[in-house]
Protein backbone atom coordinates (compact mmCIF):
# COMPACT_ATOMS: atom_id res chain seq x y z
CA UNK A 1 0.00 0.00 0.00
CA UNK A 2 1.16 3.81 -0.88
CA UNK A 3 1.64 6.09 1.91
CA UNK A 4 -0.50 9.17 0.88
CA UNK A 5 1.27 12.23 2.99
CA UNK A 6 1.77 16.03 2.27
CA UNK A 7 5.02 18.08 1.68
CA UNK A 8 8.26 15.82 1.05
CA UNK A 9 11.87 15.78 2.04
CA UNK A 10 11.94 16.10 5.75
CA UNK A 11 9.17 17.88 6.41
CA UNK A 12 6.74 15.06 4.74
CA UNK A 13 4.22 14.60 7.03
CA UNK A 14 2.02 11.30 8.40
CA UNK A 15 -1.64 11.91 7.79
CA UNK A 16 -4.13 11.00 10.52
CA UNK A 17 -5.68 8.57 8.80
CA UNK A 18 -2.20 6.81 8.19
CA UNK A 19 -1.04 6.72 11.22
CA UNK A 20 -4.34 5.13 13.12
CA UNK A 21 -3.97 2.31 10.14
CA UNK A 22 -0.99 1.35 11.05
CA UNK A 23 -2.03 0.81 14.94
CA UNK A 24 -3.83 -2.42 13.70
CA UNK A 25 -0.57 -4.31 12.41
CA UNK A 26 -0.22 -7.26 13.96
CA UNK A 27 3.09 -7.21 15.05
CA UNK A 28 3.21 -3.94 16.53
CA UNK A 29 -0.70 -4.05 17.88
CA UNK A 30 -0.89 -2.96 21.96
CA UNK A 31 -3.66 -4.10 24.47
CA UNK A 32 -6.68 -1.72 24.86
CA UNK A 33 -6.98 -2.02 28.51
CA UNK A 34 -7.34 1.54 30.14
CA UNK A 35 -10.11 3.64 31.16
CA UNK A 36 -10.96 6.95 32.08
CA UNK A 37 -10.44 6.18 36.46
CA UNK A 38 -7.58 3.66 35.33
CA UNK A 39 -5.95 6.66 33.19
CA UNK A 40 -6.27 9.47 35.77
CA UNK A 41 -4.64 7.47 38.42
CA UNK A 42 -1.71 6.42 36.29
CA UNK A 43 -1.48 10.47 35.76
CA UNK A 44 -1.34 11.20 39.28
CA UNK A 45 0.99 8.40 39.80
CA UNK A 46 3.43 9.81 38.13
CA UNK A 47 3.02 13.58 38.75
CA UNK A 48 2.93 12.84 42.55
CA UNK A 49 6.67 11.94 42.71
CA UNK A 50 10.10 13.13 42.91
CA UNK A 51 8.94 16.74 42.00
CA UNK A 52 7.28 17.34 45.50
CA UNK A 53 8.74 14.89 47.52
CA UNK A 54 12.71 15.53 46.51
CA UNK A 55 12.89 18.65 44.58
CA UNK A 56 10.53 20.58 46.43
CA UNK A 57 13.22 20.93 48.71
CA UNK A 58 15.93 22.43 47.25
CA UNK A 59 13.89 24.85 45.19
CA UNK A 60 12.77 26.17 48.02
CA UNK A 61 16.17 26.51 49.74
CA UNK A 62 18.27 27.93 47.25
CA UNK A 63 15.49 29.81 44.49
CA UNK A 64 11.91 30.61 45.94
CA UNK A 65 12.19 30.16 49.46
CA UNK A 66 8.68 29.82 50.86
CA UNK A 67 7.24 30.79 47.47
CA UNK A 68 8.07 27.58 46.24
CA UNK A 69 4.42 27.53 46.13
CA UNK A 70 4.08 29.99 43.63
CA UNK A 71 6.94 28.29 41.79
CA UNK A 72 4.51 25.16 41.63
CA UNK A 73 1.49 27.46 40.45
CA UNK A 74 3.62 29.02 38.15
CA UNK A 75 4.45 26.10 36.67
CA UNK A 76 0.95 24.35 37.19
CA UNK A 77 -0.35 27.63 35.15
CA UNK A 78 1.76 26.64 32.38
CA UNK A 79 1.13 23.19 31.82
CA UNK A 80 -2.49 23.73 31.93
CA UNK A 81 -1.97 25.44 29.08
CA UNK A 82 0.15 22.82 27.39
CA UNK A 83 -2.80 19.94 28.73
CA UNK A 84 -5.26 21.38 26.54
CA UNK A 85 -3.26 21.21 23.46
CA UNK A 86 -2.57 17.46 24.14
CA UNK A 87 -6.20 16.81 25.16
CA UNK A 88 -6.96 18.09 21.17
CA UNK A 89 -4.30 16.30 19.68
CA UNK A 90 -4.71 12.99 21.70
CA UNK A 91 -8.14 12.42 21.05
CA UNK A 92 -7.82 13.48 17.34
CA UNK A 93 -4.67 11.33 16.64
CA UNK A 94 -5.39 8.51 19.60
CA UNK A 95 -1.97 6.94 18.33
CA UNK A 96 1.17 6.10 20.48
CA UNK A 97 4.38 8.68 20.64
CA UNK A 98 2.77 11.57 22.30
CA UNK A 99 3.86 14.89 21.03
CA UNK A 100 6.04 12.57 18.39
CA UNK A 101 2.69 11.15 16.94
CA UNK A 102 0.71 14.65 16.87
CA UNK A 103 4.23 16.69 15.04
CA UNK A 104 4.44 14.26 12.55
CA UNK A 105 0.77 14.23 11.40
CA UNK A 106 0.94 18.21 11.69
CA UNK A 107 4.65 19.43 11.00
CA UNK A 108 6.67 17.00 9.12
CA UNK A 109 9.04 14.20 10.19
CA UNK A 110 12.07 15.86 11.16
CA UNK A 111 10.76 17.98 13.51
CA UNK A 112 8.72 14.68 14.74
CA UNK A 113 11.79 12.73 14.62
CA UNK A 114 13.69 15.40 16.64
CA UNK A 115 10.70 15.78 19.13
CA UNK A 116 10.76 11.91 19.56
CA UNK A 117 14.67 11.65 20.02
CA UNK A 118 13.69 14.44 22.84
CA UNK A 119 11.34 12.89 24.32
CA UNK A 120 13.81 9.73 24.66
CA UNK A 121 16.20 11.94 26.66
CA UNK A 122 13.32 13.22 28.52
CA UNK A 123 11.57 9.68 29.89
CA UNK A 124 15.09 7.78 30.08
CA UNK A 125 16.69 10.64 32.00
CA UNK A 126 13.44 11.03 33.93
CA UNK A 127 13.19 7.68 35.12
CA UNK A 128 16.89 7.64 36.39
CA UNK A 129 15.87 10.63 38.43
CA UNK A 130 13.22 9.39 40.13
CA UNK A 131 15.45 5.95 40.94
CA UNK A 132 17.82 8.56 42.55
CA UNK A 133 15.28 10.11 44.33
CA UNK A 134 13.81 6.87 45.22
CA UNK A 135 17.44 5.69 46.68
CA UNK A 136 17.32 8.94 49.27
CA UNK A 137 14.20 7.99 50.46
CA UNK A 138 15.40 4.09 50.81
CA UNK A 139 18.50 5.19 52.66
CA UNK A 140 15.83 7.35 54.95
CA UNK A 141 14.08 4.16 55.34
CA UNK A 142 17.21 1.75 56.34
CA UNK A 143 18.50 4.62 58.82
CA UNK A 144 15.11 4.20 60.33
CA UNK A 145 15.47 0.44 60.98
CA UNK A 146 18.56 0.84 62.31
CA UNK A 147 20.56 -0.52 58.92
CA UNK A 148 23.24 1.48 57.40
CA UNK A 149 23.46 1.41 53.97
CA UNK A 150 27.28 1.30 52.69
CA UNK A 151 28.23 4.20 51.80
CA UNK A 152 30.28 2.64 48.32
CA UNK A 153 26.89 1.72 47.04
CA UNK A 154 24.67 4.55 48.24
CA UNK A 155 24.51 8.10 46.65
CA UNK A 156 27.47 6.83 43.50
CA UNK A 157 30.30 8.81 42.48
CA UNK A 158 28.49 11.85 43.38
CA UNK A 159 28.36 11.19 47.13
CA UNK A 160 31.13 9.70 47.89
CA UNK A 161 30.32 6.29 46.45
CA UNK A 162 31.34 3.73 43.59
CA UNK A 163 27.60 2.87 42.92
CA UNK A 164 24.34 3.86 43.69
CA UNK A 165 23.07 0.27 43.94
CA UNK A 166 19.59 0.87 44.84
CA UNK A 167 18.64 3.21 42.02
CA UNK A 168 19.84 0.73 40.04
CA UNK A 169 17.93 -2.20 41.58
CA UNK A 170 14.32 -0.29 41.01
CA UNK A 171 14.62 0.60 37.80
CA UNK A 172 16.18 -3.05 36.43
CA UNK A 173 12.62 -4.56 39.02
CA UNK A 174 10.40 -1.54 36.88
CA UNK A 175 11.46 -2.91 33.65
CA UNK A 176 10.35 -6.73 34.24
CA UNK A 177 6.83 -5.34 35.60
CA UNK A 178 6.51 -3.70 31.84
CA UNK A 179 8.01 -6.40 30.03
CA UNK A 180 5.12 -8.36 31.91
CA UNK A 181 2.23 -6.36 30.70
CA UNK A 182 0.41 -2.96 30.63
CA UNK A 183 -2.54 -4.29 32.97
CA UNK A 184 0.15 -5.51 35.83
CA UNK A 185 1.45 -2.07 35.40
CA UNK A 186 -2.26 -0.18 36.18
CA UNK A 187 -2.76 -2.52 38.59
CA UNK A 188 0.36 -1.65 40.04
CA UNK A 189 0.00 1.77 40.06
CA UNK A 190 -3.38 2.34 41.05
CA UNK A 191 -2.51 0.39 44.00
CA UNK A 192 0.76 2.44 45.10
CA UNK A 193 -0.86 5.76 44.17
CA UNK A 194 -3.64 5.14 46.89
CA UNK A 195 -0.49 4.33 48.85
CA UNK A 196 0.63 7.47 48.03
CA UNK A 197 -2.24 9.63 48.21
CA UNK A 198 -2.47 8.25 51.88
CA UNK A 199 1.06 9.41 52.69
CA UNK A 200 0.12 13.09 51.22
CA UNK A 201 -2.69 13.52 53.35
CA UNK A 202 -0.31 12.20 56.51
CA UNK A 203 2.05 15.06 55.55
CA UNK A 204 -0.65 16.96 55.21
CA UNK A 205 -2.86 16.22 58.66
CA UNK A 206 0.27 15.61 61.00
CA UNK A 207 2.39 18.88 59.48
CA UNK A 208 -0.73 21.07 59.58
CA UNK A 209 -0.47 21.23 63.44
CA UNK A 210 2.74 21.64 63.40
CA UNK A 211 3.29 25.08 60.97
CA UNK A 212 5.05 27.98 62.49
CA UNK A 213 3.78 31.13 60.49
CA UNK A 214 7.04 33.06 61.62
CA UNK A 215 8.61 30.76 58.67
CA UNK A 216 6.54 31.92 56.50
CA UNK A 217 8.34 35.58 56.47
CA UNK A 218 9.09 37.04 54.36
CA UNK A 219 6.99 34.62 51.85
CA UNK A 220 9.23 35.71 48.56
CA UNK A 221 13.02 35.82 50.35
CA UNK A 222 14.84 39.35 49.37
CA UNK A 223 16.92 39.17 45.88
CA UNK A 224 20.57 38.17 47.40
CA UNK A 225 24.02 37.57 45.72
CA UNK A 226 23.78 34.63 44.60
CA UNK A 227 26.20 31.47 44.59
CA UNK A 228 25.59 29.42 41.81
CA UNK A 229 28.59 27.61 42.00
CA UNK A 230 29.30 28.06 38.01
CA UNK A 231 28.38 29.89 35.29
CA UNK A 232 26.97 26.34 34.21
CA UNK A 233 24.38 26.79 37.24
CA UNK A 234 23.30 29.78 36.64
CA UNK A 235 19.98 30.57 34.73
CA UNK A 236 20.49 31.40 31.27
CA UNK A 237 18.14 34.29 31.06
CA UNK A 238 20.29 35.92 34.07
CA UNK A 239 23.52 34.84 32.60
CA UNK A 240 22.57 36.99 28.97
CA UNK A 241 21.53 39.94 31.10
CA UNK A 242 24.30 39.96 33.89
CA UNK A 243 22.11 39.07 36.62
CA UNK A 244 23.65 37.57 39.78
CA UNK A 245 20.93 37.37 42.02
CA UNK A 246 19.02 35.10 43.56
CA UNK A 247 15.43 34.38 45.66
CA UNK A 248 12.90 37.58 45.13
CA UNK A 249 10.76 37.23 42.02
CA UNK A 250 13.44 35.76 39.76
CA UNK A 251 14.42 33.25 42.10
CA UNK A 252 10.13 32.32 42.23
CA UNK A 253 10.69 31.69 38.29
CA UNK A 254 13.58 29.64 38.46
CA UNK A 255 12.20 27.38 41.05
CA UNK A 256 9.14 27.02 38.81
CA UNK A 257 12.04 25.88 36.44
CA UNK A 258 13.47 23.53 38.69
CA UNK A 259 10.01 22.01 39.71
CA UNK A 260 8.67 21.89 36.33
CA UNK A 261 9.98 18.11 36.63
CA UNK A 262 7.01 17.28 38.51
CA UNK A 263 4.57 17.96 35.55
CA UNK A 264 6.25 15.56 33.64
CA UNK A 265 2.83 13.01 34.05
CA UNK A 266 0.55 14.45 31.88
CA UNK A 267 3.30 14.07 29.36
CA UNK A 268 3.30 10.30 29.91
CA UNK A 269 -0.46 10.16 29.72
CA UNK A 270 -0.88 11.29 26.19
CA UNK A 271 1.83 8.52 25.31
CA UNK A 272 -0.36 5.75 26.15
CA UNK A 273 -3.47 6.46 23.36
CA UNK A 274 -3.11 2.95 21.74
CA UNK A 275 -3.79 0.90 25.05
CA UNK A 276 -7.14 3.07 26.04
CA UNK A 277 -10.47 2.21 25.85
CA UNK A 278 -12.54 4.98 23.97
CA UNK A 279 -9.91 7.71 23.35
CA UNK A 280 -11.33 10.19 22.24
CA UNK A 281 -13.46 10.66 25.60
CA UNK A 282 -11.06 8.98 27.69
CA UNK A 283 -8.06 11.05 27.14
CA UNK A 284 -8.55 14.56 27.50
CA UNK A 285 -10.22 13.69 30.83
CA UNK A 286 -7.12 11.51 32.01
CA UNK A 287 -4.58 14.78 30.85
CA UNK A 288 -6.84 17.59 32.73
CA UNK A 289 -7.74 15.45 35.60
CA UNK A 290 -4.51 13.93 36.74
CA UNK A 291 -2.96 18.21 35.93
CA UNK A 292 -5.39 19.67 38.65
CA UNK A 293 -5.55 17.24 41.32
CA UNK A 294 -1.69 17.09 41.58
CA UNK A 295 -1.25 20.80 40.95
CA UNK A 296 -3.34 21.79 44.28
CA UNK A 297 -1.49 18.86 46.24
CA UNK A 298 1.70 20.41 45.31
CA UNK A 299 1.11 23.89 46.55
CA UNK A 300 -0.58 22.20 50.04
CA UNK A 301 2.27 19.94 50.71
CA UNK A 302 4.78 22.74 49.62
CA UNK A 303 3.45 24.99 52.55
CA UNK A 304 3.50 22.38 54.41
CA UNK A 305 7.40 22.12 54.22
CA UNK A 306 8.24 25.67 54.11
CA UNK A 307 6.19 26.07 57.53
CA UNK A 308 7.47 23.15 59.48
CA UNK A 309 11.28 23.69 58.92
CA UNK A 310 12.77 27.08 57.53
CA UNK A 311 13.73 27.45 53.83
CA UNK A 312 16.93 26.98 54.20
CA UNK A 313 17.44 23.65 55.68
CA UNK A 314 15.39 21.61 52.92
CA UNK A 315 17.85 20.97 50.38
CA UNK A 316 18.50 17.32 51.46
CA UNK A 317 17.92 14.58 49.61
CA UNK A 318 14.67 13.64 51.31
CA UNK A 319 12.68 17.13 52.77
CA UNK A 320 9.65 15.35 53.46
CA UNK A 321 11.83 12.77 55.97
CA UNK A 322 13.20 15.85 57.13
CA UNK A 323 9.82 18.35 58.24
CA UNK A 324 8.41 14.66 59.37
CA UNK A 325 11.73 14.44 61.41
CA UNK A 326 11.16 18.21 62.76
CA UNK A 327 7.45 17.11 63.98
CA UNK A 328 9.23 14.95 66.79
CA UNK A 329 6.76 12.35 66.38
CA UNK A 330 8.85 8.99 66.54
CA UNK A 331 7.43 6.70 63.62
CA UNK A 332 6.29 9.99 61.52
CA UNK A 333 9.65 10.15 59.33
CA UNK A 334 10.13 6.39 59.10
CA UNK A 335 6.39 5.54 57.84
CA UNK A 336 6.56 8.85 55.63
CA UNK A 337 9.53 7.86 54.18
CA UNK A 338 8.68 4.31 53.50
CA UNK A 339 4.89 5.68 51.81
CA UNK A 340 6.76 8.00 49.73
CA UNK A 341 9.62 4.96 48.59
CA UNK A 342 6.92 2.92 47.59
CA UNK A 343 5.17 5.80 45.81
CA UNK A 344 8.24 6.74 43.89
CA UNK A 345 8.73 3.42 42.70
CA UNK A 346 5.37 3.67 39.98
CA UNK A 347 7.17 7.19 38.62
CA UNK A 348 10.08 5.58 37.66
CA UNK A 349 7.56 2.81 36.01
CA UNK A 350 5.94 4.83 34.30
CA UNK A 351 8.14 7.27 33.09
CA UNK A 352 9.99 4.38 31.51
CA UNK A 353 6.39 3.38 30.23
CA UNK A 354 6.26 6.53 28.26
CA UNK A 355 10.13 6.06 26.88
CA UNK A 356 9.23 2.31 25.52
CA UNK A 357 5.84 3.95 23.93
CA UNK A 358 7.63 6.95 22.27
CA UNK A 359 10.48 4.86 21.03
CA UNK A 360 7.75 1.99 19.84
CA UNK A 361 5.82 4.40 17.46
CA UNK A 362 9.30 5.65 16.20
CA UNK A 363 10.22 2.13 15.74
CA UNK A 364 6.96 1.21 13.78
CA UNK A 365 7.40 4.10 11.41
CA UNK A 366 10.91 2.68 10.99
CA UNK A 367 12.98 5.89 12.24
CA UNK A 368 14.26 3.71 14.47
CA UNK A 369 14.90 -0.06 13.33
CA UNK A 370 11.70 -2.10 13.66
CA UNK A 371 12.86 -4.98 15.19
CA UNK A 372 13.43 -2.64 17.97
CA UNK A 373 9.59 -2.32 18.11
CA UNK A 374 8.39 -5.74 17.81
CA UNK A 375 5.72 -6.91 21.16
CA UNK A 376 5.74 -10.36 22.87
CA UNK A 377 3.59 -12.71 21.66
CA UNK A 378 2.23 -12.91 24.99
CA UNK A 379 2.69 -9.81 26.76
CA UNK A 380 1.67 -7.91 23.85
CA UNK A 381 4.84 -5.08 24.96
CA UNK A 382 7.36 -4.17 23.24
CA UNK A 383 9.82 -5.83 25.44
CA UNK A 384 13.05 -4.80 23.74
CA UNK A 385 12.77 -1.08 23.88
CA UNK A 386 11.89 -2.07 27.59
CA UNK A 387 15.30 -3.61 28.42
CA UNK A 388 17.24 -1.14 26.40
CA UNK A 389 15.29 1.34 28.67
CA UNK A 390 15.52 -0.20 31.98
CA UNK A 391 19.70 -0.70 31.23
CA UNK A 392 20.29 2.51 30.13
CA UNK A 393 18.32 4.40 33.56
CA UNK A 394 19.74 1.83 35.86
CA UNK A 395 23.49 3.16 34.51
CA UNK A 396 22.42 6.70 34.79
CA UNK A 397 20.90 6.51 38.33
CA UNK A 398 23.73 4.40 39.22
CA UNK A 399 26.69 6.80 38.37
CA UNK A 400 25.12 10.63 37.81
CA UNK A 401 23.49 13.33 40.19
CA UNK A 402 20.00 14.51 40.61
CA UNK A 403 19.70 18.06 39.98
CA UNK A 404 22.01 17.38 36.37
CA UNK A 405 19.36 14.76 35.44
CA UNK A 406 16.18 16.76 36.55
CA UNK A 407 17.52 19.81 34.56
CA UNK A 408 17.76 17.90 31.44
CA UNK A 409 14.36 16.39 31.61
CA UNK A 410 12.79 19.69 32.23
CA UNK A 411 14.14 21.41 29.20
CA UNK A 412 12.99 18.54 26.89
CA UNK A 413 9.59 18.59 28.50
CA UNK A 414 9.84 22.53 27.81
CA UNK A 415 10.79 21.49 24.14
CA UNK A 416 7.81 19.50 23.86
CA UNK A 417 5.16 21.91 25.01
CA UNK A 418 6.23 24.39 22.59
CA UNK A 419 6.01 22.05 20.05
CA UNK A 420 2.25 20.90 20.92
CA UNK A 421 1.22 24.01 21.45
CA UNK A 422 2.48 25.09 17.87
CA UNK A 423 1.33 21.87 16.13
CA UNK A 424 -2.47 22.09 17.29
CA UNK A 425 -3.08 25.53 15.16
CA UNK A 426 -1.20 23.51 12.38
CA UNK A 427 -3.16 20.79 12.35
CA UNK A 428 -6.08 22.86 13.06
CA UNK A 429 -5.91 24.85 10.35
CA UNK A 430 -4.24 21.88 7.99
CA UNK A 431 -6.58 19.15 8.74
CA UNK A 432 -10.21 21.18 9.89
CA UNK A 433 -12.25 18.15 8.41
CA UNK A 434 -10.72 15.96 11.75
CA UNK A 435 -13.48 15.13 14.06
CA UNK A 436 -12.19 16.47 17.70
CA UNK A 437 -14.05 15.66 20.48
CA UNK A 438 -11.89 18.42 22.45
CA UNK A 439 -10.92 21.51 21.07
CA UNK A 440 -8.45 24.12 22.46
CA UNK A 441 -10.59 27.27 23.43
CA UNK A 442 -9.30 30.37 22.13
CA UNK A 443 -7.98 28.96 19.36
CA UNK A 444 -5.07 30.54 18.25
CA UNK A 445 -4.58 32.69 21.06
CA UNK A 446 -3.85 30.56 23.51
CA UNK A 447 -1.77 28.03 22.25
CA UNK A 448 0.68 30.87 21.06
CA UNK A 449 0.62 32.29 25.19
CA UNK A 450 1.22 28.63 25.70
CA UNK A 451 4.22 28.02 23.10
CA UNK A 452 5.55 31.76 24.95
CA UNK A 453 5.36 30.58 28.48
CA UNK A 454 6.86 27.26 28.07
CA UNK A 455 10.42 28.83 26.38
CA UNK A 456 9.95 31.63 28.89
CA UNK A 457 9.91 28.94 31.64
CA UNK A 458 13.11 27.06 29.85
CA UNK A 459 15.24 30.37 30.03
CA UNK A 460 15.44 30.32 33.53
CA UNK A 461 17.52 26.62 33.21
CA UNK A 462 20.64 26.72 33.54
CA UNK A 463 23.20 27.76 30.45
CA UNK A 464 24.95 24.17 30.99
CA UNK A 465 21.53 22.31 30.93
CA UNK A 466 21.07 24.03 26.86
CA UNK A 467 24.78 23.44 26.53
CA UNK A 468 23.69 19.98 26.53
CA UNK A 469 20.64 19.68 25.25
CA UNK A 470 21.33 21.30 21.77
CA UNK A 471 24.76 18.82 21.93
CA UNK A 472 22.06 15.96 22.00
CA UNK A 473 19.27 17.85 19.57
CA UNK A 474 22.44 17.92 17.20
CA UNK A 475 23.61 14.03 17.42
CA UNK A 476 19.67 13.29 17.01
CA UNK A 477 20.19 15.33 13.70
CA UNK A 478 23.05 13.25 12.21
CA UNK A 479 20.96 10.12 13.17
CA UNK A 480 18.24 10.97 11.42
CA UNK A 481 20.27 12.10 8.24
CA UNK A 482 22.13 9.30 7.87
CA UNK A 483 19.23 6.55 9.17
CA UNK A 484 15.71 7.60 9.80
CA UNK A 485 15.57 9.77 6.22
CA UNK A 486 15.96 7.17 4.01
CA UNK A 487 14.79 3.76 6.18
CA UNK A 488 11.08 6.09 7.40
CA UNK A 489 7.79 4.07 6.31
CA UNK A 490 6.57 7.33 4.55
CA UNK A 491 9.79 7.44 2.42
CA UNK A 492 9.95 4.43 1.43
CA UNK A 493 6.02 4.09 0.40
CA UNK A 494 5.48 1.19 2.76
CA UNK A 495 2.49 0.95 5.13
CA UNK A 496 0.90 -1.45 7.84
Amino acid sequence: MTVTNRGGGMFRTKTVEQAIRDTEEPEFQLRKALGPVQLTVMGIGVLIGTGVFVLAGEAAALYSGPAVSLSFLISGVVCALAALCYAEFASTVPVAGSAYTFSYASMGEFIAWMIGWDLILEFTLGAATVAKGWSGYFDSVMGGLGLEVPEAISGGPGSGGVLDLPAVFVSLLMMVVLIIGIRLSAWVNASITTLKLVIVAGIVLIGAFYVSGANWTPFIPPSAPADYNTDAGMPLLLQIFGIDTGFGLTGVFTGAAIVFFAYLGFDIVATLSEEVKNPQRTMPIGIIASLAIATVLYIIVSLIYTGILPYDQLAVEAPAAAAMAATGIPAAEFIISLGILIGLTVVIMTLMLGQTRVAFAMSRDHLLPPTLGKVHKKFRTPYKLTIITGVVAAGLSGFLELTELANLVNIGTLAAFVLVSIGVIVLRRTRPDLPRTFKVPFMPVLPIVSAILCFGVALFLPAGTWLRFIAWMILGTVVYYFYGRTHSRVATGESA
